[in-house]
């Protein structure tokens, strides 16, 4: 059996507590105390993750941008030096290879964020597609990432930096930020539907900067957190995770992110597919599920119209802020509409559900 990876911060995990998972091939903490409580720290002050396990993969060459154009949905022209856009790489059948972030480093050069599961394949599909002066290397194993999130996030990281970090906006970044001796890129953006931070830095200054934030963080009780309130923090702000929302056979325009996919730019891998989505619209989509009847829905369950399988859940979970049992489900498009009543398969049993309003939750600005 092949050992699973560990990131750097792997010999903290047991001074927290941490229980730890398989999560695509990584060893990693799925929650410190729990899940609930780690999930409110982040609601309500502010909680820190490591996510060290993500994928870094640098673009550079004078023809980058030409490259990223044809390999990801949205419109890398517009992005400036500092700045971060969120994106997705599809196949030719508009299917979903990753979403992912990409921040503009330079004229010339990107850093790509990708899913840690899809690291190697993604390398090996961008790799496969080279044109032109560009070169891609996989960089992930020599850094480190941390998330910070929540309203007390800039409070605590602003201890640690001299740079206003009220200045830095969502989706800008700072490089060579020094945090008590170590430099890293500091980016506002995050998984969590919070504000907050992520923190990218060679992997072996990752614990200093866990333990200098834990510090820092004392007096508004900032909680190390595991996967498990990562996923239900996401889930309730319908952020959507790559193998449920988005898979090779989820477009982006099916997951509800067709946001970012511009269709006006030149040609890009999967255009043609997703202009006819656009245009005529799907045969399916993802919605928000409300349980009317008493059950949660999670994953994989399928969901009924009378008999007839209409679609199945993608993501579900008794939300921790909310107190309700909801999901997310891709349904056939006839069914996706609001207070359309459906019904979710639990153990058996067909149980009363509802489409409501996504996201599940906003954080007030």
């Amino acid at each position: 059996m092949e050992r699973l990876k560990r990131t750097a911060l792997f010999h903290l995990y047991k001074e927290y507590g941490a229980k730890t998972i398989d999560f695509g091939g990584w060893e990693m903490p799925v929650q410190f105390t729990s899940i609930k409580e780690e999930h409110s720290a982040v609601r309500e002050r502010a909680g820190l993750f490591d996510v060290s396990h993500m994928g870094e993969i640098v673009v550079k060459g004078d023809d980058s941008e030409k490259f990223l154009q044809k390999m990801v949905t949205n419109d890398v022209s517009r992005l400036k030096t500092g700045r971060a856009m969120y994106t997705a790489m599809c196949y030719e059948n508009g299917g979903t290879v990753d979403d992912l972030l990409i921040y503009k480093l330079d004229e010339k050069e990107y850093l790509l964020v990708v899913n840690a599961a899809n690291t190697e394949s993604d390398f090996q599909w961008l790799k496969g597609h080279l044109e032109g002066d560009v070169t891609v290397e996989n960089e992930s194993e020599h850094w480190g990432q941390l998330a910070i999130q929540g309203p007390l996030a800039e409070k605590v990281l602003q201890k640690l930096v001299d740079m206003d970090l009220s200045k830095l906006k969502a989706f800008t970044f700072q490089t060579n930020v020094d945090i008590q001796g170590s430099k890293a890129l500091v980016s506002r953006t995050g998984y969590t539907g919070e504000d907050g931070f992520e923190i990218y830095c060679r992997a072996s200054d990752s614990p200093d900067i866990w333990n200098h934030l834990l510090e820092a963080g004392k007096e508004e009780k900032v909680l190390p957190c595991g996967l498990g309130s990562r996923d239900t923090l996401r889930f309730e702000a319908c952020l959507p995770l790559y193998g449920q929302e988005l898979s090779a056979d989820i477009t982006p325009i099916e997951a509800g992110i067709g946001f970012v996919v511009k269709l006006h730019k030149d040609e890009f891998i999967g255009k043609e597919a997703l202009n006819i989505q656009k245009e005529r619209g799907t045969q399916r989509k993802i919605v928000g599920l409300e349980m009317i009847d008493r059950g949660i829905p999670r994953n994989g369950y399928p969901v009924f119209s009378d008999d007839q399988p209409i679609g199945y859940i993608t993501s579900g979970t008794q939300s921790p802020t909310l107190k309700k049992n909801i999901g997310l489900a891709l349904l056939k498009s006839e069914f996706a509409y609001l207070g359309s009543e459906v019904q979710v398969e639990i153990r058996q049993q067909k149980l009363a559900t509802k489409v409501v309003e996504t996201p599940f939750y906003k954080r007030s600005k």
